[in-house]
C-alpha cells in the first residue's frame, strides 16, 4: 500500500512544525503559526455559547434505527445524524436506512420522526458515488427527507459535481476525517480541496479521530475556521491508536473539551454538536456517558438557558422579529451577525415579546470615543413616536459623557459608579439585570451600576415589563452590536 500519509502531507503543502500532544514533532498537518495563535488565545475568558446537540446513530449501531429513535428521545435529544446501513427494524424488516429506500418507506419514516419530535439533520458518512446520477440520488434523498447536510469523503475528481449539486439543492456537504489511511485524516488535506469552493462545502470535524492521529483538536479547528459545518464531538482517554485509548464522556478525557467549545464560540460556529460515542466496551449501554456529556455541556455553556434575540435562520443572521422606528437604520452582516448603526436618531427594537425580569447580555463596540448610543429596556408599547424615551430607561453608551450621561449610566437618571468600558475600536461586554425595580449594569465583568429605579430626569413613569431596543444615534460615529442574548428570570 502506498504511504498515504506522506502523499497527503505533501499535497497539503505545509512545511512547518506541528504542535501535537506531548510536544513538537516535524510534520505537515497544522502550521506552527496556527499552533502559536492557539497558544496566545485567552480561552478561559470566553463566554461559551449553547449549541444544539445531535446524536450520530452509529452510537447505537447494535440497535435498529427505530430503537435508536426511542433511545435518543429518552435522552431528551431532538436531532439525529443517520448513517447508511443501519437496520430500520419494526415493520421494515430487511430494510436499512440509506438513499435507496423506497418512497413509501421514506414517507412512513418521516411520519414516525414527526410524531416523535425528531429531525434527521445529517446523513453520513456516505459514499456518494463517482458519477453525477449516483451523487444526485444522494442529494434527492436528502432533500426528500429534509436532511440539510451530507457527510462524505469525496475523491479528488468528485468535487466539481458535488459543488454543482450543492448549489442546485442548497444542501451542505461536510468532509469527514477518518484516521489514516483515510484520505482526510489531516485537516490540511480537506482545507486544500475546499478552500476555493462554495462555502456550503466544508468539514465534519471529528475530534476523536484527530486524537487518534496525535493531533490537538483545538489546533485543527483553528486551521479550519470558517469551513466547519458539523462536529463529531468526542473526548478520549488518551491520544494515539493504542487499545488503552477509548471514547469517554465529555470532560473526562484529554481532548480539552472546554477549550474546544471556546474555540467554536470564537469562530461563531453555527452547526450541531454531534455525539458519536464509539467505546466498544459500552456499545450496548452508551446512555450513561451520553447523559454525562449532556450535563457537561449544560454546566460549561455560559449562555445555557438564554435566548439569542439576533440569530441565524438557516446559515445566515437575519433581523427576524426586529423592527425599526425613526430615522436611520442598522445594517446587519449576515455572516458575522454584527449590527452597524447608520444615521439616527432611531431605535431597533425586538418585537417578539415583552420581558419582565431578565438578564440581557450583548457585546458592543464604539467607532470613536464620541460614539453615542444606548440600550432601551422595558419599552411599554410599540414605539410610534419619540414619546417612548419618557416611559422607559436607557442604559447609556457615551464614553466622553459625564455623570448621568456616561457609558453605564441610566440616561438622565443615575450615574455609573466606575468606568469599565474598553477603548473605542474594542468590543466590550455589557450585562443588564432587571428584577422588579432594581437595575444592575456590568461592563466587562465589573459592576458599574446598581439602582432601585424611580421616575427621574426625562423619565416620567416606567413599566416593569416591556420591549428591548438598540439606539442608532447619528451618522458620525457608528455603534456596533453582536451576540444579543436574554434570559428571563
Amino acid at each position: 500500500m502506498p504511504n498515504i500519509k506522506l502523499l497527503t502531507l505533501i499535497a497539503a503543502g505545509f512545511l512547518g512544525q506541528v504542535a501535537i500532544a506531548g510536544g513538537q514533532e516535524a510534520g505537515l498537518n497544522v502550521p506552527a503559526s496556527v499552533a502559536e495563535a492557539v497558544k496566545k488565545t485567552d480561552y478561559a475568558s470566553v463566554r461559551i455559547k449553547s449549541y444544539p446537540v445531535a446524536v450520530q446513530c452509529w452510537s447505537f449501531r447494535r440497535f435498529t434505527f427505530l430503537e435508536t429513535m426511542d433511545k435518543v428521545t429518552g435522552l431528551g435529544i431532538k436531532y439525529l445524524q443517520a448513517y447508511p446501513g443501519q437496520k430500520l427494524g419494526g415493520e421494515f424488516q430487511g430494510a436499512a436506512f440509506n438513499h435507496h429506500l423506497a418512497p413509501g418507506i421514506r414517507a412512513s419514516l418521516k411520519k414516525m420522526l414527526r410524531a416523535a419530535g425528531l429531525s434527521v439533520i445529517a446523513y453520513g458518512v456516505v459514499d456518494t458515488g463517482r458519477t453525477e446520477p449516483e451523487m444526485r440520488k444522494v442529494f434527492d434523498f436528502a432533500r426528500d427527507m429534509g436532511i440539510r447536510t451530507i457527510v462524505c469523503e469525496p475523491k479528488d475528481q468528485d468535487f466539481p459535481v458535488i459543488e454543482k449539486l450543492v448549489k442546485e439543492f442548497n444542501i451542505r456537504v461536510a468532509i469527514h476525517n477518518h484516521p489514516a489511511p483515510s484520505k482526510y485524516w489531516s485537516p490540511a488535506t480537506a482545507l486544500k480541496h475546499i478552500k476555493n469552493l462554495d462555502d456550503r462545502i466544508g468539514v465534519c470535524a471529528d475530534t476523536g479521530h484527530w486524537m487518534r492521529e496525535n493531533l490537538r483538536p483545538v489546533e485543527c479547528l483553528r486551521l479550519l475556521e470558517g469551513r466547519i459545518i458539523d462536529v463529531h464531538l468526542k473526548d478520549r482517554s488518551d491520544f494515539g491508536k493504542g487499545q488503552s485509548a477509548v471514547d469517554v464522556a465529555w470532560g473526562d478525557g484529554r481532548a480539552e473539551m472546554r477549550t474546544i467549545l471556546a474555540e467554536l464560540t470564537l469562530q461563531d460556529y453555527a452547526g450541531f454538536l454531534t455525539i458519536e460515542y464509539e467505546n466498544e466496551e459500552k456499545v450496548m449501554t452508551p446512555e450513561p456517558d451520553i447523559k454525562k456529556s449532556l450535563e457537561f455541556i449544560r454546566k460549561t455553556a455560559y449562555f445555557e438557558g438564554y435566548e439569542q434575540l439576533l440569530k441565524r435562520y438557516g446559515w445566515n443572521y437575519e433581523k427576524h422579529g426586529w423592527n425599526h422606528y425613526g430615522p436611520g437604520y442598522f445594517e446587519l452582516d449576515p455572516k458575522t451577525g454584527v449590527l452597524k448603526s447608520q444615521g439616527g436618531m432611531g431605535l431597533l427594537w425586538y418585537a417578539g415579546k415583552k420581558f419582565k425580569d431578565f438578564v440581557l447580555e450583548l457585546d458592543y463596540k464604539c467607532s470613536s470615543p464620541d460614539t453615542n448610543s444606548g440600550i432601551f429596556i422595558r419599552l411599554p408599547e410599540f414605539p410610534r413616536s419619540d414619546d417612548y424615551i419618557y416611559h422607559s430607561f436607557e442604559v447609556q453608551i457615551y464614553d466622553t459623557g459625564q455623570g448621568i450621561h456616561k457609558t453605564g449610566a441610566i440616561y438622565d437618571a443615575e450615574a455609573p459608579s466606575l468606568d469599565a468600558f474598553k477603548a473605542a475600536g474594542e468590543w466590550s461586554h455589557m450585562k443588564i439585570t432587571c428584577q422588579g425595580k432594581r437595575i444592575q449594569v456590568e461592563i466587562n465583568g465589573r459592576q458599574s451600576l446598581d439602582w432601585e429605579a424611580a421616575p427621574r430626569g426625562k423619565v416620567k413613569d416606567f413599566s416593569l415589563e416591556g420591549y428591548i431596543g438598540l439606539q442608532n444615534h447619528d451618522s458620525l460615529s457608528p455603534v456596533y452590536f453582536r451576540n444579543v442574548f436574554i434570559k428571563e428570570l
